[in-house]
């Protein structure tokens, strides 16, 4: 099963995610369920957000999100996991 990690920062964290990036980049290639990853920008090309999809079950999608170290760095005002159907692409 896929599933859609959508995660937006809160206003301000920049700095959090900068600092935060390499062990998250880390952890997303320490994991084979991981199929693709890539950050939202904002209107000035920053960075503000995520978007992951997980071929796991949401269970499994649930306790890697937990385990994330942007979640752990308290980056995020708002996560999303949502099942997917990749159709094209």
């Amino acid at each position: 099963m896929k599933i859609a990690l959508i995660a937006k920062d809160k206003p301000g964290a920049l700095e959090i995610r900068k600092a935060n990036r390499d062990a998250h980049v880390a952890y997303l290639k320490a994991t084979d369920a991981m199929e693709m990853a890539g950050p939202f920008l904002d209107e000035n090309g920053e960075m503000c957000g995520s978007l992951i999809i997980l071929n796991m079950d949401m269970a499994a999608a649930q306790e890697w999100a937990a385990n994330d170290p942007y979640k752990k760095a308290d980056l995020f005002d708002s996560v999303e996991l949502i099942t997917w159907n990749k159709v094209l692409g």
